[in-house]
């Protein structure tokens, strides 16, 4: 069984993403005015992802939005079979369905407002 995590740490995250060679991302035009988007991660050499919807954006301005939208993101190291694993969420912690912060969790939880240079 592949076990996921659950963090708001930059340093974590960003160490995560660029080990499997991501890259932060917004799907364009889903900002609506409010000036955040949903956010993603581009995976150049995953197949099929050529997606025009997904805009490259720099690791500050992830991390901008996705502490004004206090996200947190569920992700997996490795698969149930032990390969590296790409899956990944980006949650709202008050969404009892997705967050570590529900009783009972066995995410770890961590949080984190340092800045990353691009």
């Amino acid at each position: 069984m592949a076990l996921s995590k659950t963090t708001q740490d930059h340093d974590e995250i960003r160490r995560w993403a660029e080990a499997r060679g991501a890259v932060p991302a917004e799907v364009a035009d889903t900002d609506k005015g409010r000036g955040t988007g949903l956010l993603r991660f581009c995976f150049p050499k995953a197949p099929n992802q050529n997606n025009s919807g997904l805009k490259e954006i720099s690791w500050d301005e992830f991390f901008q939005k996705f502490d004004k939208s206090d996200l947190e993101l569920i992700y997996q190291e490795k698969t149930a079979a032990g390969e590296e694993s790409n899956f990944n969420k980006l949650v709202h912690p008050d969404d009892e369905e997705h967050s570590s912060r529900k009783s009972g969790s066995s995410g770890s939880h961590s949080k984190s407002h340092k800045s990353h240079a691009a």
